[in-house]
């Protein structure tokens, strides 16, 4: 079991960072606590104002499953031929998480994943003996990845395909789950397995902020275990959208 802190408030739809020592202020009532994540699930977020939280397993390697697909578009879109090919082939990626698409962009850059990997310092993340779909990567490293975006490439395409992402992926799968859950949330791309036991993983972005989460388990697992971090006494009172404690 992980604990974690938030913090954090929402008004007039806007998101504010509330300041550890701004939350002293609240009444005792209102403060958040440290509560339990399942070992299952592993989650990281990162905000615009410098601060970052996550369960206590965000650093540990697992399948990056199609959140993969992140890399091999950034990739493609930043360092490519810069090709119609690759614009369509990286929309269909991050929107309908289409593996064909995926398999394709991998073929004409095998470099991808490794390369981005390096070029943001995601440690945990490496290329797969297979194809792209046994790469690893970590909560933390999507987290990163995705806020280092924010910073340096707002406008990159990725963020307006996450935001603008099928109801449904090309294989079928709803595409409602995890991180996309979460109140101020305006993009998301997710991951799932197709063999063996249930495994899935959901990266979103919001105003100022980023969030990444694996589960060994369901989607249904997953919203809860996100949903759960945050304290409900937060999400009642404060009307929570964002949430951050220093590292």
């Amino acid at each position: 079991m992980i604990r974690r802190m938030i913090v954090a408030s929402l008004t007039a739809g806007t998101l504010y960072a509330v300041s550890i020592a701004g939350l002293c202020a609240l009444p005792a009532n209102a403060e958040p606590s440290a509560e339990e994540t399942p070992s299952r699930t592993s989650i990281a977020m990162r905000s615009s104002v410098g601060a970052s939280w996550g369960t206590e397993n965000q650093y540990e390697s697992r399948g990056a499953l199609s959140l993969s697909k992140l890399f091999l578009v950034d990739y493609a879109l930043r360092h490519g031929d810069g090709s119609a090919t690759d614009r369509d082939l990286g929309e269909r990626m991050i929107r309908f998480s289409d593996d064909g698409a995926a398999s394709a962009m991998e073929g004409k850059y095998p470099q991808a994943i490794d390369a981005i990997a390096a070029e943001y310092g995601l440690g945990a993340t490496r290329s797969g003996t297979g194809d792209w779909s046994t790469a690893i990567t970590s909560s933390a490293d999507v987290a990163d990845f995705l806020h280092a975006k924010q910073l340096r490439d707002p406008s990159s395409l990725i963020f307006q395909w996450m935001a603008t992402a099928g109801e449904t992926a090309a294989d079928g799968t709803v595409q409602n789950w995890g991180t996309a859950r979460l109140p101020g949330v305006l993009g998301t791309k997710w991951g799932w397995s197709d063999l063996g036991a249930p495994e899935v993983g959901s990266a979103s972005y919001g105003t100022g902020f980023t969030v990444a989460a694996f589960t060994w388990g369901t989607a249904d697992d997953q919203t809860a275990d996100v949903l759960g971090a945050l304290p409900s006494v937060v999400v009642d009172v404060l009307g929570v959208s964002a949430w951050f404690a220093p590292r």
